[in-house]
């Protein structure tokens, strides 16, 4: 997620601080869900957002506001939390929910402890089911279902299949704070890879990869970007041969069908 001026300073310090607040508490899980609750409650209540972001007010007001507002309704280390997210200065009043949904976004991916890169994988397989579902992405999309409905909808779909941690945040990503539920359910993967040292790299193919050609591929990956690589593997037979790959706002793109556009523009002109 990227902040910009005071935003982006504020939440480099909370993104350092959220280690903190999970030693305090007993569950990262329920971390993650009142930050996600308390995000929402400063979205939805644009009144109370100004206050708690206007630098004009004191700061231990804002903080005292805070403390009175959400204690007994989040636990204890989030309410500190929140008193000290408010006293800090925001270019604009939404990226304070904005960064306490991606702090709850990392509480929730540290909820999953040693699972993590399942979790992120988990991300990446429900995003690639719903595009694949126009009826499902539809109805997860559509504007007179309520947020309560689609959850009972995906809850159906995946209870019992991944972990608590792939539902918390696909719960999350139906509350429509992204453009949509996949771009949604890539930003949390991202996040979940980096929480495990990894960064998520995209592997477009026209058939499958045998573990050896996608360890030889994440393996020289590594060594290009000098970081660990979770591969995520697309097929998509219109690429005909060859591979693309796909880091962040990089695209390498070795592909027959990209050579073959590459030939008919020389021919073109």
């Amino acid at each position: 997620m990227n902040f910009r001026g005071a935003s982006a300073e504020a939440f480099d310090a909370l993104t350092r601080a959220i280690d903190g607040t999970l030693d305090q508490a007993d569950d990262a899980a329920q971390v993650g869900a009142d930050l996600f609750s308390v995000a929402e409650v400063l979205r939805d209540e644009p009144a109370l957002r100004r206050i708690a972001t206007d630098v004009s007010v004191d700061a231990a007001a804002k903080a005292g506001l805070v403390k009175e507002l959400f204690t007994g309704k989040v636990s204890a280390p989030v309410v500190a939390l929140l008193g000290d997210a408010v006293v800090r200065r925001w270019t604009l009043p939404r990226d304070l929910p904005r960064a306490l949904e991606e702090l709850g976004v990392v509480a929730t991916v540290k909820s999953s402890g040693d699972d993590a890169t399942r979790l992120s994988a988990e991300l990446f397989t429900v995003g690639q089911v719903f595009q694949a579902n126009p009826d499902l992405r539809s109805a997860l999309s559509d504007p007179a279902r309520s947020t309560k409905d689609k959850r009972e909808l995906v809850h159906g779909l995946l209870a019992g299949k991944t972990l608590p941690a792939t539902i918390a945040l696909v719960d999350q990503a139906l509350t429509g704070t992204h453009r949509t539920v996949s771009v949604a359910l890539d930003s949390y993967q991202q996040t979940a890879a980096a929480a495990n040292g990894r960064t998520v790299a995209t592997v477009t193919v026209a058939k499958p990869l045998s573990d050896a050609d996608l360890d030889r591929i994440t393996a020289a990956l590594g060594r290009e970007y000098d970081r660990e690589i979770q591969a995520n593997v697309v097929i998509d037979p219109a690429v005909i041969g060859g591979v693309k790959v796909e880091i962040g706002h990089e695209v390498i793109d070795g592909t027959v069908a990209n050579r073959l556009d590459g030939v008919r523009r020389k021919l073109a002109v």
